[in-house]
């Protein structure tokens, strides 16, 4: 037996020492994150089994009852119509191509030129022609009925089109639709690769069909020839044929999980945190591997949803607001989950502070060099967003930087720029804007640098618990042009 003073000094030195060995919350989060859980995740997400999770498959399919296992082991509230499950009702969209042409004045479009964007059964016969162009938002603006009834709508369009020009060719479907011109026909200087006219596409079934057929034409001749005339009427005519598709119904889901708030004022407000489970799928490729796993584009920021939710859950802490951990479908074919979800929401846009949104998480070999221990947000200056990340990099080593051009302009790139434009402020975060592999199918499993994904999660996983926890909410920066159009 210990004389009493000596047990005492003993009982004080371990109470010292239970003190110091307190863990601070970076680490006990960080003893959650670990790398062999995110390489367990993303090998399964972004393996042959599943065949590229493309819109819609049955491997897409198989990643939703994955994520919503995690989601249960993580124990967080299912608050889907099924489930974990949020169901969107599509409808698949086939075009037949049979009699498929298109011919400018005397210049017939070249077999595999001609893509159907929206399939609306149509028979031009020297049908007069406007070309318009997309960047002049002025004279688009000004046309009238008068001017484009009855007539085909061309224009010239990039290889690579950007988002803004995806934008303004869905402005001017809708105007085409509202002057009831006959088609719109984007041309480019060549044809896409593949065949995309043998994926289906997806169209809401709730949302009335289309009223005009849009065409993509990537022929040179027709290309050049439509370079050579000013905006206006043209003298050429078109012809051109397209059936009618084939529909089908679809249902495909949103893996949506909930930890619920400990505030009495503030649980009904919204912290939500994305990644988009789906990728390009299974396409033709000469060179032999023809699945596009998207092991980094997107099973990272999946696999970071789902383990940052169950490092989170297991620390035992609830924070103030609401967390909604969120896997959305459909971003590679236009953001259809997240649009999905802000067109459809569980819980009121008006009370969801932020988005953040994961992709790109794994891979350090940026195309411009190494990235490692760092990662960049999309609207970096858009919002005060990154402050709360650097904060939180500042406990784990890790930095959060700008990219000096790639911030702004991925910022309309991923599922974020959906809540963006429902006045959410909201950023996506990023290791990796661009990497070897990209949308190819090389970007698999093994590439990923797990030891470095799980120290970004880690930072990640405080800033998001930082904004649940505090008074104030994210905010848009004003004095940002460039954000001004988000702030509602």
């Amino acid at each position: 037996m210990l004389p009493a003073k000596t047990f005492f000094t003993a009982l004080a030195a371990a109470g010292v020492l239970a003190a110091q060995a307190v863990p601070s919350l970076a680490e006990r989060i960080a003893a959650r994150l670990r790398p062999n859980d995110l390489k367990a995740d993303v090998s399964f997400l972004a393996s042959d089994a599943l065949q590229g999770r493309a819109t819609p498959s049955p491997g897409l399919d198989m990643a939703a009852e994955y994520i919503a296992a995690q989601f249960r082991r993580a124990g967080l509230e299912p608050v889907g119509d099924d489930g974990y499950f949020q169901t969107a009702n599509y409808q698949s969209v086939k075009p037949d191509l049979q009699g498929l042409q298109f011919t400018l004045g005397t210049a017939k479009a070249a077999d595999g030129s001609v893509m159907i964007n929206e399939a609306v059964p149509t028979d031009l016969q020297n049908a007069p022609a406007f070309k318009v162009s997309l960047g002049d938002t002025a004279s688009l603006d000004a046309l009238t009925a008068d001017q484009v009834r009855g007539k085909v709508l061309l224009v010239e369009v990039p290889s690579t089109p950007g988002a803004a020009v995806f934008q303004a060719q869905r402005r001017l479907t809708t105007l085409a639709a509202k002057l009831e011109s006959a088609m719109i026909v984007l041309v480019r200087a060549a044809a896409a690769p593949g065949n995309p006219n043998s994926r289906p596409q997806l169209r809401e079934a709730a949302l009335p069909a289309s009223k005009v057929a849009v065409l993509t034409v990537g022929d040179k001749a027709i290309f050049d020839a439509l370079a050579a005339v000013k905006t206006g009427p043209m003298e050429a005519a078109v012809s051109a044929h397209v059936a009618a598709p084939v529909l089908q119904p679809v249902k495909i889901h949103n893996v949506v999980g909930l930890l619920r708030g400990s505030d009495a004022q503030l649980k009904d407000t919204y912290v939500v945190v994305t990644g988009h489970y789906d990728h390009l799928g299974v396409r033709a490729n000469p060179s032999g591997d023809s699945i596009y796993n998207g092991a980094n584009d997107d099973a990272s920021g999946t696999s970071s949803v789902i383990e940052i939710a169950n490092a989170i859950t297991a620390i035992g802490e609830k924070p103030r607001r609401s967390i909604i951990f969120m896997a959305v479908f459909g971003e590679e074919i236009g953001g259809l989950g997240a649009r999905w979800y802000t067109g459809h929401p569980i819980f009121p846009i008006a009370k969801t502070i932020a988005d953040v949104n994961l992709e790109h998480l794994g891979r350090t070999d940026d195309n411009e060099g190494p990235h490692v221990g760092q990662f960049n947000l999309t609207g970096f200056d858009y919002t005060d967003i990154a402050a709360t990340f650097a904060r939180a990099g500042a406990e784990t080593g890790v930095k959060v930087v700008k990219h000096p051009t790639k911030s702004d302009s991925f910022f309309s790139r991923s599922d974020n720029a959906t809540f963006a434009d429902a006045g959410i402020p909201s950023t996506t975060l990023s290791v990796s804007y661009e990497f070897p592999d990209y949308h190819q199918p090389g970007d698999e499993w093994q590439k990923l640098d797990y030891d470095n994904l799980a120290k970004v999660d880690t930072t990640i996983a405080l800033g998001i618990l930082a904004m649940a926890n505090s008074d104030q909410s994210p905010q848009w920066n004003k004095e940002n042009p460039k954000a001004a159009r988000y702030v509602k």
